[in-house]
């Protein structure tokens, strides 16, 4: 096929990359996404672990104790006993649950945006082709991940290591101390241990996010004959769509021949704007726009009515104006009562039709009184 053909030394494109997360394939963490979520649940157990803990202790106690549902548990009370307890350790527990839940959705999010897609899920056989899973499992990229977990794992079992040799001294006289005071120095050597091995996953997950965009591009390069190809499909669109509008416009140019000769005048702004007004003081209450239009179709409308003797004038603030706030088959507004009898009074001047321009503009002004 022309895709197989040559080396993938071309960067993805945005369309090949959209194509690939339509796939559900992007470029995630699993280290960065763990080291978040336990940094968030052991935020949550240092902040509210002691609630926790005394609240389901209370549930304990009152089971056990004179608070429970029963005295006695036996067939009849197990299912009540049991929701009971169900019950009072949710009211302790799903607060947390649900913070927790906000920091698992945050630590996808952070990496992939929001993208729902259900293809990952639809049955392929092809995973379960023996031999390609076997390549799979000895090719390549099974060993540069076996050879990158192995290599994560003595990197956090190092530091372990070092901080426990750093605190062996302490530890030591840990015999001498009241049980108190020696809670109290395990408890802080554990914290310690703790943010310092979080604080390495989280290098560790940021290093392996930066290295998995990098492998995501490189699994998305294109051939030259993909990008060209890509290209022409992409020109192909662009193509179509002007052919659509070409067609749409001529269109319009069309019925402009059957519309604009019926205008008894073309207002204009010379670069932009054409507005074609026809007025019949028998048969009109006002002037009505038979045709408008804006750069080429504006250009079209003045050139037939210089076909058809059509008087053009002239009033760029008048032919924005009547562009803007007079649909085509409508009369225009009163608001332009007064300038459009200015502009029919002296077409008919420069026709030479005196009498015929005053009955015009008194018509239009009448309309504008009982407007």
């Amino acid at each position: 096929m022309a895709e197989d053909m040559g080396d993938r030394t071309e960067a993805p494109t945005p369309r090949r990359l959209e194509q690939a997360r339509e796939k559900g394939q992007m470029a995630k963490s699993l280290d960065l996404s763990s080291a978040m979520d336990l940094i968030g649940g052991t935020t949550l157990i240092y902040y509210f672990g002691r609630t926790l803990f005394n609240g389901l202790a209370e549930t304990m106690r009152a089971l056990l104790g004179d608070g429970g549902p029963g005295d006695w548990l036996d067939a009849e009370t197990a299912t009540r006993v049991f929701t009971w307890s169900l019950d009072r350790s949710m009211m302790v527990v799903w607060p947390i649950m649900a913070i927790m839940f906000a920091v698992i959705v945050v630590s996808q999010c952070y990496q992939v945006g929001f993208r729902f897609t259900l293809q990952p899920l639809q049955p392929n056989l092809s995973k379960l082709n023996p031999v390609s899973g076997l390549g799979r499992l000895l090719g390549k990229k099974a060993a540069i991940k076996a050879m990158v977990n192995v290599g994560k794992f003595a990197i956090v079992t190092s530091l372990v290591v070092l901080f426990v040799m750093s605190h062996v001294r302490e530890m030591a006289q840990l015999p001498m101390l009241s049980a108190m005071a020696a809670f109290g120095v395990v408890f802080q050597i554990i914290v310690k241990l703790v943010i310092y091995t979080l604080l390495l996953m989280l290098a560790i997950g940021l290093a392996d996010w930066f290295y998995q965009k990098w492998q995501f591009t490189q699994d998305n390069k294109m051939t030259k004959n993909q990008v060209k190809d890509e290209a022409k499909m992409a020109e192909g669109d662009v193509m179509m769509k002007l052919r659509r509008l070409r067609m749409g416009r001529d269109m319009v140019a069309k019925s402009l021949q059957a519309t604009v000769p019926k205008a008894n005048v073309v207002v204009t702004n010379p670069t932009h704007y054409s507005v074609a007004l026809q007025y019949d003081p028998q048969t009109m209450a006002a002037p009505v726009v038979v045709a408008k239009g804006a750069d080429y179709l504006a250009f079209r409308i003045r050139e037939i009515a210089r076909e058809h003797n059509i008087p053009i004038i002239e009033k760029p603030p008048l032919a924005r104006a009547l562009y803007a706030g007079s649909p085509v088959g409508r009369q225009i507004s009163p608001l332009y009562f007064e300038a459009v009898a200015e502009v029919l009074a002296y077409v008919y001047r420069i026709n030479g039709q005196a009498d015929e321009a005053k009955v015009q503009a008194e018509a239009i002004a009448s309309g504008a009184d009982a407007a």
